[in-house]
This record gives structure tokens, C-alpha cells and sequence, in this order.
């Protein structure tokens, strides 16, 4: 069982991420949950998650290592001294809760569960749909399942009530 939630709710990205909101500099962050319901081992080295917004083509993640790549550091100030001291901001994605929270489970056994985020360049767009794949069998490497997961027009809130 697969689950899938772009985190754009303000409380749910400060939960997450602190004081960052990586929507800000246009990555979306989608809480991937995988549960394994089978009685054999699943690998999930392969695994494969792309955002595909409603008409447009899929978009694959961004390995949690690049995601500070995507918006550098602002232009450094020199302040008019007789020496030019610049002073430059730290890059705002360059945070350790972007490699801390992402998903990162190799492997599952039966009747566990793992979850983590996938990061996209890209804003969130309503009626989206995230697709899954390259879960196998760890003992018989034969693929598993393709999961196409619909996102609803609003996700609302994450919630950790049943």
C-alpha cells in the first residue's frame, strides 16, 4: 500500500521543515508512506516517484543531495569600505532537514512501513497525480505493482489520526 501527500499546507511545511518553505523557491514536497502488506520482502533501492500536474508530462524527483542546487546563494553585498568586506547569505535549501526528511528505506519487510519526502521542481498544481515504480520482490527481483496515486484538488492537512 502506497500513499502520497504534497506538503503545501504552512503548519504542515513548518512541522516538516522549520523556519524553510521549499515551496517558496518551487520545490514541492510529497510525503511518500509505504506500507508492506505482503509476506515477503520488498526492495525499494529502484524506486521511482514522478508528479505529473493534470495535462502536463511527468515530472521525476530531485535527489535530496541537489535540491540545495536549485536556488544558490544570494548575490553577495560589498558594503563601500576602504575594504570590500562582501557578506553572503547562506543558500536558504541548504538545510539539513532536505537530506534528514527525505525518503531513504532500501528495503521492507513484510508487514512494515516507511515513509519519507520526494522532492519536485515544480509548484503544485490541482488535480495531480503521482506515479510509483520499481518496487520488486527482494528474493525473485520480479517488479511489483505500478501505483498511480490522485491527488485531490485540495490535500488539506497531514494528519497522524486514523
Amino acid at each position: 500500500m502506497i500513499a502520497a501527500h504534497p506538503v503545501i499546507d504552512e503548519e504542515d511545511v513548518r512541522l516538516a521543515f522549520g523556519k524553510l518553505n521549499p515551496n517558496r523557491y518551487r520545490v514541492l514536497p510529497v510525503l511518500v508512506a509505504v506500507t508492506n502488506t505482503s509476506p515477503r520482502t520488498v526492495r525499494l533501492e529502484k524506486m521511482k516517484v514522478e508528479y505529473s500536474p493534470l495535462g502536463a508530462r511527468p515530472i521525476e524527483s530531485i535527489p535530496p543531495q541537489e535540491v540545495p542546487y536549485l536556488h544558490g546563494p544570494d548575490k553577495p553585498k560589498v558594503k563601500m569600505n576602504p575594504l570590500p568586506i562582501p557578506s553572503s547569505k547562506k543558500n536558504p535549501l541548504a538545510v539539513w532537514e532536505i537530506e534528514g526528511r527525505a525518503f531513504a528505506a532500501k528495503m521492507l519487510p513484510p508487514g512494515e512501513s516507511a515513509s519519507g519526502f520526494f522532492y519536485f521542481q515544480a509548484d503544485h498544481r490541482t488535480q495531480a497525480t503521482v506515479f510509483v515504480n520499481g518496487l520488486r520482490e527482494a528474493a525473485s527481483g520480479e517488479e511489483l505493482f505500478y501505483f498511480e496515486i490522485p491527488i485531490p484538488e485540495s490535500p488539506g492537512r497531514i494528519s497522524s489520526k486514523p
